[in-house]
């Protein structure tokens, strides 16, 4: 297959633009949007490179009053979205241009939701209705632009945002923090190093992998993070290994947004564990899932040989057994570089006990396939330290 045929518009989840070089078209985007004055949400390391320059240029050469917002953390926090709404508000903004990484796309959807609240950002924390507390009227619209294959946050309803005072990871949800346009170009991520391509591609796995192993009913779904897998497996290697491969970061960026369509499904034991350990060490969410895949994996063994028993056939590996599509991931991981314990990645076991507490409490903890309680997931979480499977 030639790169011209992964050129498409799609309309699910949302409206996409698909294929390199679609960034060019945002300054139509924007005014299909009736986005006369967007802000640009990125974050401090892209801020002043030229995938970002380049944008806001054309933007501004389509006489678009377009300004760039950037203070934004690896994890961003209730501070970053604070400051990035009073630069919304001061200079009038009428939208927002999300571009970046995941914590882009976070930060840049929860400063469109906060433009016009009164309610303070916690209060739209997912858990029951609460999202019925915002006011429609004073959200902005979004544009997404990824420049990493991983989170899939560009076609999600939700942020994940730091609450710094509590040291917590909380989920703001509103159905209509789904960006309302998204363009998914392979030239924007050519310039991401190999670890960072391999983080952000396994958390793009991970994301399908729990997806697919919830046990909630939804086979649409499921069939969605069982491809998502599929491409993984198929590309993450290639673009890794060669970064310029226009095919290999298409197909990745497309796997990412599949995994962040799918996991309505639901999440597991390896994001109820990174939502903690990322809030208390500041690590990257995509690294902690990579190193977490495995342990969680094992502990969910019983309840998922079945679902793993389909995969293993449908991504083509040479075996069905319970632990083909373990050792799948092990000599995936060793190939692409995923150091094996969260001993490697800066993670000591002083708060075991707090991260066993906080994961059990997760809302991706609720449809993990196996129960946990909070002294399993420490226990989960100290085989996952010493790298012992």
């Amino acid at each position: 297959m030639s790169i011209d045929h992964l050129r498409a518009d799609w309309h699910y989840p949302t409206s996409m633009r698909v294929g390199p070089g679609r960034v060019r078209e945002l300054p139509d985007l924007c005014g299909e949007l009736h986005m006369r004055t967007p802000l640009l949400v990125t974050d401090p390391g892209l801020a002043q490179l030229p995938l970002v320059t380049q944008a806001v240029a054309q933007c501004r050469a389509a006489e678009l009053e377009v300004d760039v917002f950037s203070a934004v953390k690896g994890n961003p926090n209730g501070r970053n979205v604070a400051d990035g709404v009073q630069v919304l508000r001061d200079g009038g903004h009428d939208g927002v241009i999300a571009f970046g990484g995941g914590s882009a796309m976070d930060a840049g959807k929860a400063i469109a939701l906060m433009a016009g609240q009164r309610r303070p950002l916690w209060d739209f924390e997912d858990a029951g209705e609460n999202f019925q507390r915002v006011d429609v009227a004073g959200m902005v619209p979004v544009i997404a632009v990824p420049t990493t294959a991983g989170t899939g946050s560009e076609v999600g309803r939700a942020a994940v945002i730091t609450d710094d005072g509590s040291q917590v990871k909380r989920i703001i949800f509103h159905p209509r923090m789904l960006p309302a346009a998204v363009i998914l170009d392979a030239e924007l991520t050519l310039a991401l190093p190999p670890l960072i391509t391999a983080a952000t591609g396994m958390d793009a796995l991970a994301h399908n992998l729990e997806a697919y192993c919830a046990p909630t009913y939804h086979p649409m779904a499921e069939g969605i993070a069982l491809e998502g897998v599929r491409l993984v497996k198929e590309y993450l290697p290639i673009a890794v290994a060669d970064g310029g491969n226009l095919t290999a970061r298409q197909q990745m960026l497309v796997a990412s947004a599949m995994g962040a369509t799918a996991f309505q499904r639901g999440l597991g034991a390896m994001h109820a564990l990174a939502h903690p350990l990322g809030a208390l060490y500041d690590v990257h969410h995509g690294l902690l899932n990579a190193v977490l895949m495995p342990y969680v994996l094992r502990a969910n063994g019983a309840a998922i040989a079945g679902p793993m028993e389909r995969l293993a056939r449908y991504i083509g590996l040479s075996e069905t057994g319970p632990d083909t599509v373990l050792n799948w991931v092990l000599a995936l991981r060793e190939q692409i570089g995923i150091p094996h314990s969260l001993q490697d990645v800066g993670i000591d076991g002083e708060q075991l006990s707090r991260v066993g507490q906080m994961a059990a409490q997760d809302p991706s903890a609720a449809t993990n396939p196996v129960h946990l309680n909070a002294r399993q997931y420490s226990e989960l979480c100290a085989r996952a330290l010493r790298g012992a499977l």
